[in-house]
């Protein structure tokens, strides 16, 4: 059957329509209300695509208002050095940020939530947190292995140093712990210096 210009147009508002009505809450404009909010998610695997989105956010908020930005960290970690952008450019922006931790918060998650002072740091009361060594796979020449390991290595010392600097565990403790997986619940995390406050409601935030 061929539909008539009047008739395509028609059939193509009326399936607009019926989209319309099938939105799911993802679909509306979340991503205003959560500006509106200054509220920023972190969820899931640290990317470039992440990092790049959450600093163009970071920065938005940051232009429009010094008010504090809350920054939500949910994640298993991932790419390190994405991980370090968000964590500079949190310390970048004027406006002071709020870390809250819910789910779990691990490896490059956690380089990320320690980026702002303790003091600002919170987590729900079922947080985990996860500190580790950084990990990578080497392959190609025997050459580039040993760079590649170098490179692992000098990371390695890098994080425990932030580590060290965010929770006020001496050096050595942090490069202990995180020889292995070193797991926290929140109560654990506060005496280890990693967390600030537990919260259950927006309000405990003040």
């Amino acid at each position: 059957m061929i539909l008539s210009p009047k008739t395509y147009w028609t059939t193509r508002l009326d399936d607009e329509e019926e989209e319309e009505k099938t939105k799911t809450p993802q679909s509306v404009p979340v991503d205003k209300h959560l500006f509106d909010a200054r509220t920023v998610l972190i969820t899931g695997t640290i990317t470039q695509e992440l990092a790049r989105d959450v600093t163009a956010r970071l920065l938005a908020l940051s232009h429009v208002s010094q008010d504090p930005i809350n920054v939500i960290v949910c994640s298993p970690g991932g790419h390190v050095e994405s991980g370090d952008m968000i964590h500079d450019m949190i310390r970048f922006v004027s406006a002071p940020v709020r870390m809250i931790g819910v789910g779990w918060v691990a490896s490059a998650g956690a380089l990320i939530y320690v980026s702002v002072p303790k003091e600002r740091r919170f987590c729900l009361p079922n947080t985990r947190f996860l500190l580790h060594q950084p990990s990578g796979g080497a392959g190609g020449p025997a050459t580039d292995i040993e760079i590649q390991a170098r490179e692992i290595l000098k990371m390695r010392d890098r994080l425990n140093h932030i580590f060290a600097a965010a929770t006020g565990q001496p050096f050595e403790r942090i490069e202990k712990d995180t020889d292995r997986d070193f797991w926290m619940g929140p109560e654990e995390a506060i005496a280890y210096g990693l967390v600030g406050k537990v919260v259950a409601s927006t309000a405990d935030l003040a």
